[in-house]
């Protein structure tokens, strides 16, 4: 078959691999038809989380099962189904309890309590490096999908594939943000990032019933498509994150946002300064997104974490964070936990997915794919790719 194979740090090529086969009795074979890069992936894409082999890519997929193993229960070969992003047995502890990204089995080699940086990870993600699981990812045609009695599910015929896509990863994690801030109702809610899962927390908070939401980016046409698709207010960040804050009180009756969710993480734009003070510190990226959080959040405020944090930082805010009382929550989002409910609000016209898709590739350009969305080029936002085109 035919898929996005990562071979390094900027290199990402279109090559001719084997055909996944049944490892487990409850696997399936799934026949992808859309699949789509995701943000995250790119911290594999620049290096920052390491790959030493190559490893197909991609955690954003759906498609139509080819063959399923004798012990699944729900599903069988021609049913059309969309993927959550976390591989979870469905039956530890942390299953049990809705945190799927915890799960106890997916990821043998490497799990453990201590959530280390190169030692004692969560659980197993597809497509993401082998530290998480060293499973295959669905920027292919075919894909190995393993746990299918708990992850996979059925999705209705009158919608197509980009109605639901993204139900495997953006739209869960969007919401998780929202979820994790408490939101009921009436709050203001600050997104600090532009980019798909950004949109998709703005999205949440209005289904949430905020009064008021901010989202903030550096630049200005995500954050055209972001008030575009959810009614926003936007603020472009320019000279610095103490304008951003300034701004977001002056909003807020000078106490700052109720919830502020970095959508973000540890890659944002970063000048000479930050990279010095990283290199230093041995740290890579910046943890500026997260401060600025910090800040804009009101007093007994939460602040949720979705961007991905791979490494530990100095300098962390902590006396902030004690003196305002701020509740801070992050990890990786729980989308078994969402997911049914989320596909539901998409049945009943209460959210839109597909507005944000700007590039509609063949997967034979996945070089170039990649390249419009780790540079923000040609009004790229979020690029859907067809495996079979």
């Amino acid at each position: 078959m035919k898929a996005a194979v990562i071979h390094g740090p900027g290199s990402i090529q279109y090559d001719t691999v084997e055909d996944p086969k049944l490892k487990q009795r409850d696997d399936i074979i799934l026949k992808v038809t859309s699949t789509a890069i995701c943000g995250s992936d790119l911290h594999i894409y620049s290096g920052g989380f390491p790959q030493p082999r190559p490893m197909v890519l991609g955690h954003e997929f759906m498609g139509i099962i080819e063959e399923v193993g004798p012990d699944v229960k729900h599903l069988k070969p021609g049913d059309r189904v969309v993927v959550p992003f976390p591989i979870a047995c469905g039956n530890c502890f942390f299953c049990n309890h809705d945190v799927p990204g915890n799960c106890e089995h997916s990821n043998p080699e490497h799990y453990g309590p201590e959530g280390g940086i190169l030692t004692e990870k969560g659980g197993a993600l597809f497509g993401y490096t082998d530290l998480y699981g060293g499973y295959d990812g669905g920027q292919a045609q075919y894909v190995r999908v393993p746990y299918a009695n708990f992850g996979p599910r059925v999705v209705p015929e009158n919608l197509t594939d980009e109605q639901v896509l993204f139900l495997t990863d953006i739209f869960p994690t969007g919401y998780t943000g929202v979820d994790w801030g408490e939101v009921k109702g009436g709050e203001t809610v600050a997104i600090f990032g532009s980019g798909p899962v950004g949109i998709m927390a703005a999205k949440s908070a209005v289904l949430r019933g905020a009064a008021q939401v901010i989202v903030v980016d550096t630049v200005q046409y995500r954050l055209d498509k972001a008030a575009a698709s959810t009614g926003c207010t936007t603020i472009l960040w320019e000279d610095g994150p103490k304008e951003v804050v300034e701004q977001i009180r002056a909003l807020t009756q000078g106490r700052g946002a109720d919830v502020c969710i970095d959508a973000v993480g540890f890659e944002p734009d970063r000048g000479l300064i930050d990279r010095v003070k990283a290199t230093i510190n041995f740290e890579k990226g910046s943890t500026k997104v997260l401060e600025a959080c910090m800040s804009a959040v009101r007093r007994s405020g939460i602040v949720s974490v979705l961007g991905v944090y791979g490494v530990n930082y100095d300098n962390f805010p902590l006396g902030q964070f004690f003196d305002k009382g701020i509740t801070l929550r992050g990890g990786q989002a729980p989308a078994h936990k969402h997911i049914d409910k989320l596909l539901e609000y998409v049945v009943q016209g209460k959210v839109q997915l597909d507005d944000i898709i700007t590039h509609r590739l063949p997967l034979s350009d996945i070089a170039h794919a990649y390249d419009i969305f780790k540079k923000r080029v040609d009004g790229c936002v979020k690029v859907v790719l067809d495996p079979w085109s």
